[in-house]
């Protein structure tokens, strides 16, 4: 079975996390998509950054973080902005 960490931009830190957090394997996150598999990493960590978000997207994508393009990026902001910050 594939394992999170073998897809781009998931190393053995952000696995383990996202097993905690309920997505265990590559299939799992990409049904879930990055913007509930970043839901589902905050309610442990509130402080998960967009950085770690551009990482799922990459991964579900196959690409490096740094190669989304900027408009993804953009969506992805925006997404992560209406989350609101840890303890608000």
């Amino acid at each position: 079975m594939a394992k999170l960490s073998d897809l781009q931009n998931i190393g053995k830190v952000l696995e383990a996390r996202l097993v905690e957090a309920g997505v265990d394997t590559p299939e799992t996150l990409r049904e879930l998509g990055s913007h509930e598999a970043l839901v589902r990493l905050r309610e442990a960590d509130p402080g998960a950054c967009v950085r770690e978000l551009y990482a799922l997207e990459g991964a579900i994508r196959g690409v490096k973080d740094t190669a989304l393009p900027e408009e993804v990026k953009a969506e992805l902001r925006a997404f992560h902005k209406s989350l609101g910050r840890a303890g608000e």
